[in-house]
């Protein structure tokens, strides 16, 4: 049965139902909404969690970053993923949004940041409560030429290990971001070919994320019996889970980080972490559940290239919900992807405005 935490008790039913995104986002101070805020009251009933959230895998991961152009030259020009889409913060249209990924922009191999720096967004705190490592996949026996790579390139390798069997490296971006390359060869994705790498040995995609958690047995019991995860193998502080068979873009470490400092948002740290559902059917329905457990959820948002929902989990890690349609071929041809700055509908009478006052970056 899930754990039940009274941890909110003064945020009644009609305040849950009126969170907004915006209340998520990095301000002056690190964070309006920063990840030591834990969820609300979870009260499920047995016939609750019957019925898990049909989550296919992980859909994006997003960050809080500095400089947009040293974002570039990193997940562009160092990791070889390609520029997908252009944008901005549809919460801040003075803010990028940059969507990384493979040559489709296909959902798992998202990574999407949104460049900061200039807007008084104070540095965060990796810690507990947030996404601490970003893993990307990578073909097995690419590592050497990874590992040449970087050295040419003067990206310092922190660490390298195995886990699980599989042999990674461990990176930071110039924002701070822990990054990992893991080698794998169950990975049947086809590696970026946009980039400069030989697709042989190109990112696949994301190959899963890790949490920092004080209480994983609260984490872990709503990843399995609400959101339909399931733990696959544990190691030390690691608990590793996936969903829908498993595999790259499909795992979620959670390490038990009982000493590690309090989480906040800002500056090189991850916002939140988006899972996939396959329509806005399955998204409906994991709302009314989502709200039914007593979670403070937003309502849904329509990124253009998704709709999406929010709501954090009881560590305190933000999740999204996000459809796997219709996708970055709404507003652009497949060729053209990344090329130019896409606005949503209700921007477009402020793009003069927008596009003079976002800084100017080369691709």
């Amino acid at each position: 049965m899930l754990p039940v935490s009274r941890r909110n008790s003064e945020v009644d039913a009609e305040a849950r139902s009126r969170v907004r995104f915006r209340d998520l986002l990095p301000g002056k101070d690190g964070a309006r909404y920063v990840t030591h805020t834990r969820c609300p009251t979870l009260r499920p009933e047995r016939s609750a969690v019957q019925d898990t959230i049909p989550v296919r895998g992980l859909h994006h991961v997003t960050a809080t970053v500095a400089a947009a152009q040293g974002d570039l030259d990193f997940y562009g020009g160092v990791l070889g993923l390609r520029l997908i889409k252009k944008t901005v913060n549809f919460d801040n249209h003075n803010v990028y949004h940059f969507y990384y990924g493979n040559d489709r922009g296909d959902p798992g191999t998202l990574m999407t940041t949104f460049p900061y720096e200039g807007w008084g967004v104070r540095r965060g705190v990796q810690g507990a409560g947030q996404i601490t490592v970003t893993s990307f996949s990578v073909p097995e026996a690419s590592l050497g030429l990874w590992r040449a790579r970087l050295e040419g390139l003067g990206v310092n390798i922190e660490l390298n290990g195995d886990r699980f069997g599989e042999e990674w490296i461990a990176l930071r971006d110039p924002s701070g971001l822990q990054i990992e390359l893991i080698a794998n060869g169950h990975d049947e994705r086809p590696g970026v070919a946009a980039g400069e790498l030989p697709q042989g040995s190109a990112i696949c995609g994301l190959y899963g994320i890790t949490m920092a958690i004080r209480d994983p047995s609260k984490t872990i019991a709503f990843l399995t019996e609400v959101l339909g995860w399931t733990v696959e193998q544990a190691a030390g502080d690691r608990t590793r889970l996936v969903v829908n068979g498993g595999g790259p873009g499909r795992i979620i470490d959670v390490l038990y980080a009982r000493n590690a400092p309090e989480s906040v948002n800002g500056l090189g740290t991850v916002h939140h972490v988006a899972m996939g559902v396959d329509d806005e059917e399955s998204q409906r329905a994991a709302l009314e559940k989502l709200r039914g457990l007593d979670l403070a959820v937003t309502q849904v948002h329509d990124r253009q290239y998704f709709k999406s929902i929010y709501f954090r989990e009881p560590g305190g890690v933000l999740y999204e919900i996000a459809t796997l349609g219709p996708g970055f071929l709404v507003d652009e041809k497949l060729g053209e992807l990344g090329r130019s700055l896409q606005l949503p509908p209700w921007e477009e009478s402020n793009r003069e405005s927008i596009e003079r006052h976002l800084p100017s970056v080369r691709y």
